[in-house]
């Protein structure tokens, strides 16, 4: 799990219903939703790909991953692993936390795979249930991230 060690700081934001933690060591920045331009084959939850400093960038849309259709969408969340990046369609962006292990718990076995491995954990806020997104899982594949390199081309 990425909180491996005895705690580790969270973006916590609002993607449809749900409440969402972000490993904050990938956060790059929050903005303002960009225009996105559609990718033929992409995935139903890669919405498509946004010029974000003159980077093409896949958007994809959280809720739609974690399947609810139609969530209010206010804020990108540009995440960075290695080489790639990635914006992510939310609805609020609502602060940092810092998680303790003790305050989160693994996936039950029925649901490890659900969310196309995207959850990695559980948690709670207040009496909320958070869900402790895995970022690796959130990035498009490959075909999608070629596809936003080479609309950055485009612009350049």
């Amino acid at each position: 799990m990425w909180f491996a060690e005895s705690a580790k700081h969270a973006l916590i934001c609002r993607i449809g219903t749900r409440l969402c933690a972000l490993p904050l060591r990938h956060v790059v920045e929050t903005l303002r939703p960009l225009p996105v331009a559609p990718l033929a084959g992409a995935p139903e939850h890669v919405l498509g790909v946004a010029l974000i400093r003159g980077l093409g960038q896949p958007v994809v849309d959280v809720a739609r991953l974690l399947g609810e259709c139609d969530a209010e969408v206010t804020r990108y969340v540009t995440l960075r692993l290695g080489e790639r990046r990635v914006a992510l369609a939310v609805g609020q962006v609502l602060g940092t936390r810092e998680l303790a292990l003790d305050e989160l718990q693994d996936l039950p076995p029925l649901l490890r795979h659900a969310g196309q491995d995207s959850v990695t954990a559980l948690g709670q806020i207040d009496a909320e249930l958070l869900l402790v997104l895995n970022s690796a899982r959130l990035i498009p594949p490959a075909e999608v991230m070629q596809a936003a390199a080479d609309a950055e081309g485009l612009a350049a």
